[in-house]
């Protein structure tokens, strides 16, 4: 990919469902997991009075185990490639877990839009490859039908979330990743041109660090 393509992407208007601009201002080993589990699992299970435990069961959180396992589970975002950086030969590309997050800074540094949820954005942009972590980064030169890459990634949301325990923070991350997919509202179709920007500022960095071997 030449520069002047990339380039020249930047300057199309994917943005055209509103205007962002943005604006710039000067557990590793077995025993260390379990002593965190333990300590996770205690802090949550003594409330220090009848209040504190009264708070604690009524509220949304996941249960520390299960916080723990889907924590692990996501572990697989920050060691799984980016298929399309792979198949092009770019030396350690990036992970699923670093395009999620600087998409995150993206929502996070974009100007204020009227009628869309920033703190929206960010989320959506933090969970709407999430269930990768499971499927692995599909490209369509996979050959999967769009039809059935929507299916493996629903099974593997839906497996998340029951890990995650059920509750309002499985559901919201849920409906986030459906609202992403489907492109149902203000904020999904805003991150679905960050995702777009995200790639293509990536290729330019690849590019210029002469990391990017192969041209489409």
């Amino acid at each position: 990919m030449s520069r002047l393509f990339c380039k020249s992407l930047l300057l199309t208007p994917f943005l055209a469902s509103a205007p962002i601009r943005f604006s710039f201002k000067s557990i590793s080993s077995p025993s260390s997991t379990s002593r965190v589990h333990r300590m996770a699992t205690e802090a949550s299970s003594s409330p220090s009075s009848s209040a504190d435990r009264e708070a604690t069961s009524s509220s949304s959180s996941a249960p520390a185990s299960s916080a723990i396992d889907f924590l692990s589970l996501c572990h697989r975002l920050k060691t799984t490639k980016r298929a399309g950086w792979v198949k092009r030969d770019v030396r350690d590309p990036e992970s699923i877990a670093d395009h999620m997050y600087r998409m995150g800074l993206m929502a996070l540094i974009a100007s204020d839009i009227p009628g869309v949820d920033r703190d929206k954005c960010i989320k959506i942009a933090l969970v709407h490859d999430i269930a990768e972590a499971i499927v692995g980064d599909i490209t369509p030169s996979d050959g999967v039908p769009k039809a059935e890459k929507s299916r493996r990634e629903q099974e593997a949301l839906d497996h998340m979330c029951k890990l995650l325990g059920g509750g309002k923070i499985a559901e919201e991350i849920g409906e986030l990743w459906m609202e992403y997919e489907g492109n149902s509202s203000p904020e999904a179709k805003i991150v679905k041109d960050l995702d777009k920007v995200e790639m293509i500022l990536q290729a330019l960095e690849y590019e210029k660090g002469e990391d990017f071997l192969c041209s489409f």
